[in-house]
């Protein structure tokens, strides 16, 4: 069996769950996100692996890299990630690290990169259970009208999350 280990990490925007394994990061979370007991027993039937809190050699980098970021002097990460879904939820996820920094997407844009335009909700539902907060940067897609929505983290952050990469670039 194999292990995940976890850590709670301090953010300018609130405590946060990170989750490793060798292979990478697995789980990014803010700690009083809705149903978090449920993005860790998910992650553990996902990789048949008990979760415990325990130091990784991943979490220094990513505190640094997450340090950096939130000091404006971060716009890539580079830490590796391990994610598992569908490839239908792989794509999406792919498609929402390749949305630069201090631009935004609406969910329309994202199912039309994907090549099918009719998948909007799909592509919400997607986004919604991505497990890696800000390093794959759900944050960066919006409704059709503009309007910040479904956020897990909470939209507050993800409007904070938005004027941090703004102030970054410019």
């Amino acid at each position: 069996m194999k292990n995940v280990y976890r850590k709670t990490i301090e953010t300018p925007l609130g405590d946060m769950f990170a989750c490793a394994v060798d292979e990478g990061i697995c789980l990014l979370e803010f700690t009083d996100r809705k149903n978090i007991e449920n993005q860790f027993k998910s992650l553990s039937k996902s990789l048949n692996a008990e979760i415990e809190e325990k130091e990784h050699h991943h979490f220094k980098q990513l505190e640094s890299e997450l340090k950096e970021y939130f000091e404006g002097r971060r716009e890539k990460f580079e830490i590796p990630l391990f994610i598992k879904g569908t490839d239908f939820q792989q794509k999406v996820w792919q498609l929402l690290r390749e949305i630069p920094m201090g631009e935004i997407r609406t969910y329309k844009q994202q199912s039309e990169f994907l090549g099918n335009p009719k998948a909007i909700r799909a592509v919400g539902t997607a986004n919604g259970i991505n497990k890696i907060a800000i390093l794959i940067p759900c944050h960066r897609v919006i409704g059709s009208n503009g309007e910040l929505v479904g956020y897990a983290g909470g939209i507050w952050r993800k409007q904070k999350l938005l004027e941090l990469e703004k102030a970054i670039l410019f």
